[in-house]
């Protein structure tokens, strides 16, 4: 019998690769998606979209019920820093409530949970660096606090179950597909304006630095993660600036824009680096792409992309 796998948000920016890559492997798969900030033609043939939000319960329990996965997949999320400083109730019901949602239907049917969490925003400043999940959170914006309030019930539920769930606190995903419009995904947002010649704010003035990881890493990550307890970070232990992150788009473009520099926006960090030991030693992961291989590599296929919309 055919393995069946749910992914939630998988109309987005890294649960499309997902999906792609379940399929590979032979999965069913399943997207459910309120196609708020995805897009369904990311959705690949073979695969289901169901358009339902995760708050949604009797929904998705409806859903959960009838597919009977072997795996969920939980990447539907309200992501951006900035809206949930703006919406705090909107945010806390999407992260919290939904996860809650989410890692109760999957009981009901025995399936394990994979939960994409957030790295920097969990861990907060002035922490060791590269900080372990050993760390106790200390988030600056509620984005960060619903992802912690989330991983408790994730863990919850699979301590009180016996179902294994993995929580996988994610660094700076890039890469293909990622949207240049709205705060974040600063690669895309700064290809883009490369791509239109157009100037970007730096904001921090360019210092601070995040953990960026290629997102085909961390599809296989959370492929190894599947039917796992734990906690773990996926990054790549490496530090980098938001003005070394122009520098090399703006190598890759063969462009010189000056860029505009600016503060720090609300309950952003000025540091961020992830200890991803445990990974490598429970998971047998480790990030392959280095940084400024996987920003030529997202650069061009996401100019390929502003092409293809263009045309």
């Amino acid at each position: 019998m055919t393995a069946r796998a749910i992914v939630t948000g998988g109309a987005g920016f890294i649960g499309s690769h997902l999906v792609d890559a379940l399929l590979g492997e032979g999965y069913e798969v399943t997207v459910i998606d309120d196609l708020s900030s995805g897009d369904a033609a990311r959705v690949p043939e073979g695969a289901e979209l169901r358009q339902l939000d995760i708050v949604d319960l009797p929904g998705l329990r409806q859903i959960v019920t009838e597919i009977a996965p072997r795996a969920i997949f939980h990447l539907a999320a309200q992501a951006s820093v900035v809206a949930s400083v703006e919406d705090p109730g909107r945010d806390c019901e999407v992260n919290v409530k939904g996860t809650l949602n989410v890692v109760e239907v999957a009981g009901e049917c025995g399936a394990s949970v994979v939960f994409t969490s957030t790295g920097g925003a969990l861990y907060g400043d002035d922490v060791p660096m590269p900080t372990p999940e050993s760390r106790i959170p200390a988030p600056l914006s509620p984005y960060g606090a619903s992802k912690w309030a989330a991983e408790a019930y994730v863990n919850t539920w699979s301590l009180s179950s016996g179902i294994p769930h993995a929580v996988c606190r994610l660094g700076n995903v890039y890469g293909p597909r990622q949207s240049p419009h709205g705060e974040a995904g600063v690669v895309a947002i700064f290809t883009h304006h490369l791509y239109t010649e157009q100037s970007p704010k730096l904001f921090g003035h360019g210092s601070p630095t995040r953990d960026y990881v290629y997102v085909a890493d961390v599809v296989g990550a959370l492929l190894a993660a599947s039917g796992r307890s734990g906690t773990y970070n996926i990054a790549t232990q490496v530090e980098t600036d938001v003005a070394s992150v122009w520098s090399e788009l703006s190598n890759a473009a063969g462009k010189e824009i000056a860029p505009r520099l600016a503060d720090l926006r609300p309950g952003e960090l000025k540091r961020s680096c992830l200890d991803s030991s445990r990974a490598e030693r429970e998971l047998g992961w480790r990030a392959e792409v280095p940084v400024a291989e996987g920003l030529g590599l997202a650069y061009e296929a996401l100019v390929a992309e502003f092409e293809s919309r263009r045309g």
